[in-house]
């Protein structure tokens, strides 16, 4: 079996299809992804010291997640949209290099996984702290979004190796 193999969202001729989960057992289903937004040492002084024109960045990022956990289905177009039964977002700033680290969890009682809600939580709240921060820092850089854990389903508990570069904050 070669890993196209295990491309589940292709048809038998090779047409992209929305999988059907129906006949998949409902379980418990975990992902926690994360990344970080790197920027210069000012701006994140200004965010930290809550001086930024638009807002509170981190309150405002931390709503944007969340509310893009719900969306995830409408953006990935072979997403399935699920009922949520928690979401957790933490942005976390960090010093040498100055950045910001989001992780998000997502939890569901469903057929299908939640990694996609985890990874859509982390990239929209990081886009909405460079929405919020770019008037005063155009440089800043998204980087390093990755799952780190995903559990549940047929396949169970897949964790992210420990030596890996994604953000640990």
């Amino acid at each position: 079996m070669s890993s196209l193999d295990n491309l589940n969202h292709f048809n038998g001729l090779g047409d992209a299809h929305m999988v059907d989960v129906g006949g998949k057992a409902v379980t418990i289903r975990a992902a926690l992804a994360a990344g970080e937004i790197v920027m210069a040492a000012a701006t994140l002084e200004c965010i930290e010291s809550g001086r930024m024109g638009k807002g509170d960045v981190l309150g405002v990022a931390r709503i944007a997640a969340i509310q893009a956990t719900k969306k995830t289905w409408e953006l990935i177009p072979l997403a399935h949209p699920l009922l949520l039964t928690g979401v957790e977002v933490k942005l976390t700033p960090a010093h040498d290099p100055a950045r910001i680290v989001c992780r998000a969890e997502v939890r569901c009682a469903g057929q299908t996984g939640v990694e996609m809600e985890a990874l859509t939580a982390v990239s929209v709240g990081l886009l909405t702290i460079y929405d919020m921060c770019k008037a005063i820092d155009r440089g800043m850089l998204l980087q390093n979004i990755g799952l780190l854990r995903k559990d549940g389903g047929k396949t169970g508990l897949w964790e992210r190796d420990q030596a890996s570069c994604l953000p640990s904050a």
